[in-house]
């Protein structure tokens, strides 16, 4: 591998595309190496500086992956679950890194990253910000303590946009709390759309999904004991910090050769 990391991005039009593109360009160590958008794109030929309104950058936008090959090392996606099993085929064919921040996996997506991930090195979170993976470890060790006897609230924030609910990142918290308690994730979480009345029921994990406005990313996790609350909360300000920590990741890639990894990898934490 080269010592300038060559990133690819597909999903190049959407919001972290153009969030990726724009960092990419301002980050050492880094290169543009290949920029994909959809074949409906208008933009197809195009130089991909127009994108983020930057001058020329010399990368042709493309709808085939196929044809800059050749471009990247690492592919970073952000797009949607249809298209991340789409460009895992084609990295696990040809031999190519990749970094998956697309949120609304299922299960069997999930384990075809983790099949993938047996011959090419993956890093793939729900949420590539520095905070939020600090949040999951602090949520971890509060649930050490409180997850007996406290009602455990997830609450999450987006845009309006959003497809998916609860966010990955707020599964993720909820997957974590579980497996801290012992618990089967699935018997024990309660979405919106499945509360009852009544009271609550005792160890349970419960999700509030909230879709209104821009509002970039927010996650609450709320451990209320009868005589104590313990909140903590995170808030994307600026789409910047999954760009940061998705390049990050692509970096950190270049001494792998196979592997199944997520930020808190990236980051070292897992022992905290």
């Amino acid at each position: 591998m080269h010592n300038i990391i060559r990133i690819g991005v597909v999903g190049s039009d959407g919001r972290m595309g153009k969030q990726l593109i724009e960092s990419i360009i301002r980050t050492p160590g880094v290169t543009l190496g290949a920029v994909v958008v959809h074949s409906s794109s208008c933009l197809i030929g195009h130089d991909a500086g127009e994108l983020v309104n930057h001058s020329a950058l010399g990368i042709s936008i493309t709808d085939r992956l196929d044809q800059v090959i050749n471009n990247f090392d690492v592919l970073i996606d952000f797009t949607s679950p249809k298209g991340t099993v789409k460009y895992l085929s084609f990295c696990k064919k040809n031999y190519k890194a990749m970094v998956i921040g697309t949120t609304g996996l299922n299960a069997s997506e999930i384990m075809l990253i983790k099949h993938a991930a047996q011959e090419i090195p993956i890093v793939c979170s729900s949420n590539f910000s520095i905070g939020a993976a600090l949040m999951l470890k602090l949520v971890e060790k509060i649930a050490q303590v409180m997850g007996e006897c406290a009602d455990i609230e997830i609450i999450e924030s987006h845009h309006r946009n959003k497809v998916d609910s609860p966010s990955g990142t707020a599964l993720a918290m909820g997957e974590a709390i579980a497996k801290v308690m012992k618990w089967n994730f699935n018997q024990h979480a309660v979405y919106p759309g499945n509360r009852l009345t009544g009271p609550r029921s005792d160890k349970t994990i419960g999700f509030t999904s909230i879709r209104c406005g821009n509002i970039i990313g927010e996650h609450r996790a709320l451990f209320a004991d009868i005589d104590e609350h313990i909140e903590i909360s995170h808030k994307a300000l600026d789409r910047a910090v999954f760009a940061k920590g998705a390049i990050a990741a692509a970096v950190w890639l270049r001494t792998k050769t196979s592997g199944f990894f997520k930020i808190i990898d990236v980051l070292g934490l897992q022992d905290i």
